[in-house]
C-alpha cells in the first residue's frame, strides 16, 4: 500500500508528460472572450504574439450585457461551452481560458505547461486574496496554509475534457456571474475532485493584481522584464489586472513583455507607425487646433509665433481658440488680424462670452467630432512652451488614439502626466515616473493621466470618445475629468518622451500690474525669459565670438533683443515718473548726486530683483571671460534707464562712474530713433559714436575711464546703465 502511494504522484507525472508535446504550442489552445477589439485586446494579442501562442477569439460582434464590464460573466461561460463542443474528446488538448482587455502574458507556452503539469491537476484556476462576489461562501473555502484562497474566474487552464465537464452544466443567462458559477463548483468537494480543479495558489501561472498590488514588481535581468511575486517569490505566466487594477496592469504593460527592458529601451515604439514622409502638404491629415488661454499666462507671445513655427501646413489647420483672459484680449485679437488668414479657418471663443473652461474644451473637441473631415484634434494650452516644430508630425506618426507629448516645468519635476493615481483618483507617483521625466527611460507610455497638450484621432472621437461632454466628471476638474471619461471608455492614454519637445510655463507667480509683465518672469520662467530678452547672437559673444574692444578696456557685445529693449524703454515711459537731472536726488542714499541724469531707476519700478538676476546669469560670465581673474556677485547699488533728448538732458558731463565695472546698454537705434549720441573716453581720445540697439558697452569704473556722453543732437536716446560692485 506504501509502495502505492509513493508510485502514484510519479504515475500521475507520466500521464501528464505523455499528454504533453515536443512543441507545446501545438498541443495549446488559449481562448477569450472579446465583444470588441478595444486598445486592451489588442495589447493582449501582441504580448501573446510575442510568445507565440495560438489566439481564438470568442463572441466579436455581440453585444455586452450589462452596463458595466462586471456584469455579463454569463456569455463567457455561454461562449466557452460553444467553442468546448469540438474539443472535448481531445485528451492532449490544454485550454487556456483567460480574459484579455486586462491581462498580458509574461512568459511563453513552455513555461505555462510545465507549470500547469506541475499542479498535477486537470484544471488549475487562478486564485485571489479577496473572496467575490458572495462572500458568505468564504467559510466553504477550503483553507489554505500558504497562498492565495479564493477562486479568480479571469483565468483558468486544464484539459479539454476536463473544461468541457466544467461547464457542462452552465444554463444561465448572458447576465449571470460566471465567478459564482465557477466558485459553486469548485466549493462541491465532489465536482472538485471529478474534475480535478485546483487553485494556483502561489500565483506561479496566474498573478491576479486586485488584492495584491504590493506584492508584485518588476523584475529586470539581462534583458528580459517579468512581474515577480514577492509573497511567494513566483514569476507568474499571465498578469490579470482584474477589478480596479487595470491602471497598474497598463504599468506593467510598459515593459512586459520585453516591450521596454535597459538593455533595448523600447522595443515596440516604432510599430504600427503612420508615416508622413513623401506626402504632400495638401494629402496631409486635417488637424484642427484648441487653444485655450484659462488664465493670465506669460509669454503669449512666444506661444503664438511657435504655434506659427510648427512643421506643419497652415491651409490644414484649422484653429478654435478658448481666451478666457480680458488681460490677453488685444494680443489674441493681433495674432488673428496679422496670420488668421493663413489657417482653413479660426473661431475665437472671447472672454466676453463668459464660456467655462470645460465647455469651451467640450466644444473645442466637438468641432473636430462633428467635422468628419477632422483627422486629428490637436489641444494645447497657452503654458505650453512648444520648442519641437516637428511635434504634431511626430505625435501623428506614433499612430496612438490619443497621446500626449511629455511636458516639464524648468528644474522641477512637475509634469503635464501622472504614472499612477491614487485610492481616490488623484497623483500618485509611479516608480518610473522620475525616470520618465529626466529621460532615463524613453518611450511611449501608457499613462492614467494627461493634460496641457495631446492629440486625439478625430475616428476615436466619433467612436469610443463619441459622448459629447468628456470635461465634466462629478465634481473633478476639467483636466482630471477628461482622463476620467476617457479611461472609462477603455481607451489608452500614451505619453511619448521620444523627444524634447518643450516645457510648462510656470504660473504661480505670473504678476498682471505692469505694461510689460514678461519683463518680470526671469525667475519663474527662465528659459522663455531668455528666448525673448537675450540677443540671439549672446552664446556667440559668451565663445568669445562676436566681441569687439572699441577702446582700451572697453568690450562690446550683444546682448538684448529689440524687444528687450522696446518693452524696457515702453515700460519707463509708461511709468513716467523721470528724475529732474539735478543734483538733488532722494532716491539714492545722501540725497546728492554728483552727475545727475533723467532717468527711472530699476527699483521704482520694482524690477531690482529682476535686474539682479539678469546680471548674475548673463553679464557676469561675460565679466569673468573678459577681465580673467576676477570674479563678480554682480552687486550693484544704481541700475537705471537714462533718457537724452536735446531740449531736456542731451549730453553728459565727463566723470568716472561709482563702481568696478560699468554696462551701458543701447536701448534705441542711431539713425533712427535719434542722431548724435554715444560716450568718450577722454583720457583715451576714443569715441563710441553710433551705439548698437541691443548691445552693451562694459568697461572699468574707477580711476582709469573717464569719460563723458557725447550730445544727443536729435530725438530721443535711450540707454540702461548699472554700476556694478560699487
Amino acid at each position: 500500500m506504501r509502495l502505492l502511494l509513493l508510485l502514484a504522484p510519479l504515475g500521475w507525472l507520466l500521464l501528464a508528460e505523455t499528454k504533453g508535446d515536443a512543441k507545446p504550442e501545438d498541443n495549446l489552445l488559449v481562448l477569450t472572450v472579446a465583444t470588441k477589439e478595444t486598445e486592451g485586446f489588442r495589447r493582449f494579442k501582441r504580448s501573446a504574439q510575442f510568445f507565440n501562442y495560438k489566439i481564438q477569439a470568442l463572441g466579436l460582434g455581440e453585444d455586452w450585457p450589462g452596463e458595466a464590464m462586471l456584469a455579463g460573466g454569463g456569455l463567457k461561460v455561454r461562449l466557452l461551452k460553444k467553442a468546448l463542443e469540438k474539443h472535448a474528446d481531445k485528451e492532449n488538448l490544454v485550454i487556456l481560458f483567460t480574459d484579455s482587455y486586462d491581462v498580458v502574458f509574461a512568459s511563453g507556452p513552455r513555461e505555462l505547461l510545465k507549470k500547469f503539469r506541475q499542479a498535477r491537476s486537470q484544471v488549475v484556476f487562478s486564485a485571489e486574496e479577496l473572496i467575490y462576489p458572495d462572500r458568505r461562501l468564504e467559510a466553504k473555502y477550503p483553507v489554505v496554509s500558504d497562498g492565495k484562497r479564493f477562486l479568480g474566474s479571469g483565468g483558468f487552464i486544464g484539459y479539454a475534457p476536463n473544461l468541457s465537464k466544467l461547464v457542462a452544466e452552465w444554463e444561465g443567462q448572458d447576465s449571470d456571474s460566471d465567478q459564482l458559477f465557477y466558485t459553486k463548483i469548485f466549493l462541491d468537494p465532489e465536482k472538485r475532485e471529478q474534475i480535478n480543479i485546483t487553485l494556483d495558489h502561489r500565483c506561479r501561472i496566474f498573478q491576479n493584481l486586485d488584492g495584491a498590488l504590493d506584492e508584485v514588481v518588476l523584475k529586470f535581468e539581462m534583458g528580459q522584464v517579468r512581474a515577480r511575486n514577492l509573497a511567494y517569490d513566483t514569476l507568474p505566466v499571465l498578469i490579470h489586472g482584474n477589478g480596479p487594477t487595470k491602471l497598474q496592469l497598463n504599468y506593467l504593460g510598459n515593459y512586459i513583455p520585453r516591450f521596454w527592458t535597459f538593455e533595448t529601451g523600447c522595443a515596440v515604439c516604432d510599430e504600427g507607425l503612420r508615416s508622413l514622409k513623401g506626402i504632400g502638404d495638401e494629402a496631409l491629415p486635417a488637424v484642427l487646433v484648441g487653444v485655450f488661454i484659462e488664465q493670465p499666462t506669460p509669454f503669449l507671445s512666444l506661444f503664438f509665433q511657435r504655434l506659427l513655427r510648427l512643421h506643419y501646413p497652415q491651409k490644414r489647420l484649422r484653429l478654435f481658440i478658448h481666451n478666457h483672459e480680458q488681460h490677453h484680449k488685444a494680443q489674441v485679437e493681433q495674432f488673428l488680424a496679422e496670420h488668421g488668414d493663413e489657417y482653413q479657418s479660426v473661431k475665437l471663443v472671447g472672454p466676453e462670452v463668459r464660456v467655462a473652461n470645460a465647455d469651451a474644451r467640450n466644444m473645442g473637441a466637438d468641432l473636430c467630432r462633428q467635422d468628419r473631415g477632422c483627422t486629428y484634434y490637436f489641444s494645447v494650452d497657452a503654458d505650453v512652451a512648444l520648442t519641437e516644430p516637428k511635434t504634431l508630425r511626430l505625435l501623428i506618426e506614433q499612430n496612438k488614439n490619443v497621446i500626449a507629448p511629455l511636458m516639464t516645468r524648468h528644474g522641477r519635476l512637475w509634469s503635464n502626466f501622472w504614472g499612477a493615481l491614487s485610492a481616490d483618483g488623484y497623483y500618485a507617483r509611479s516608480e518610473d515616473y522620475v525616470d520618465i521625466v529626466q529621460g532615463r527611460r524613453v518611450g511611449v507610455w501608457n499613462v492614467p493621466y494627461i493634460s496641457n497638450i495631446y492629440l486625439i484621432k478625430g475616428s476615436a472621437l466619433r467612436a469610443e470618445l463619441q459622448e459629447t461632454d468628456l470635461f465634466h466628471h462629478s465634481k473633478l476638474d476639467p483636466d482630471m475629468a477628461f482622463c476620467a471619461n476617457i479611461r472609462q471608455q477603455d481607451v489608452f492614454m500614451f505619453l511619448t518622451n521620444r523627444h524634447s519637445f518643450g516645457h510648462l510655463l510656470s504660473l504661480d507667480s505670473y504678476q498682471t500690474t505692469h505694461l510689460h509683465n514678461d519683463l518680470w518672469e526671469v525667475f519663474s520662467n527662465p528659459e522663455d525669459w531668455k528666448e525673448k530678452y537675450i540677443h540671439e547672437n549672446y552664446t556667440k559673444a559668451l565663445a568669445g565670438k562676436m566681441v569687439e574692444m572699441p577702446c582700451p578696456d572697453v568690450y562690446w557685445f550683444p546682448i538684448f533683443t529689440e524687444t528687450a529693449c522696446d518693452e524696457l524703454v515702453e515700460e519707463m515711459e509708461h511709468y513716467g515718473q523721470w528724475s529732474l537731472g539735478d543734483n538733488k536726488d532722494n532716491r539714492i542714499q545722501g540725497g546728492y548726486e554728483n552727475v545727475p541724469t533723467i532717468d527711472i531707476h530699476m527699483n521704482q519700478i520694482n524690477f531690482e530683483r529682476e535686474w539682479h538676476k539678469f546680471l548674475v546669469e548673463y553679464i557676469a560670465p561675460m565679466t569673468e571671460k573678459l577681465y580673467p581673474g576676477y570674479y563678480t556677485r554682480a552687486q550693484f547699488d544704481l541700475a537705471f534707464v537714462v533718457r537724452y533728448k536735446p531740449d531736456e538732458q542731451p549730453s553728459l558731463v565727463p566723470h568716472h562712474d561709482a563702481s568696478t565695472f560699468t554696462i551701458n546698454i543701447a536701448l534705441n537705434r542711431v539713425g533712427v530713433d535719434y542722431e548724435g549720441g554715444g560716450c568718450r573716453f577722454l583720457r583715451y581720445n576714443c569715441s563710441i559714436r553710433a551705439p548698437r540697439k541691443g548691445w552693451t558697452l562694459m568697461h572699468p569704473g574707477r580711476l582709469t575711464h573717464y569719460h563723458e556722453g557725447l550730445p544727443t543732437t536729435k530725438g530721443t536716446r535711450y540707454i540702461a546703465v548699472s554700476f556694478v560692485d560699487p
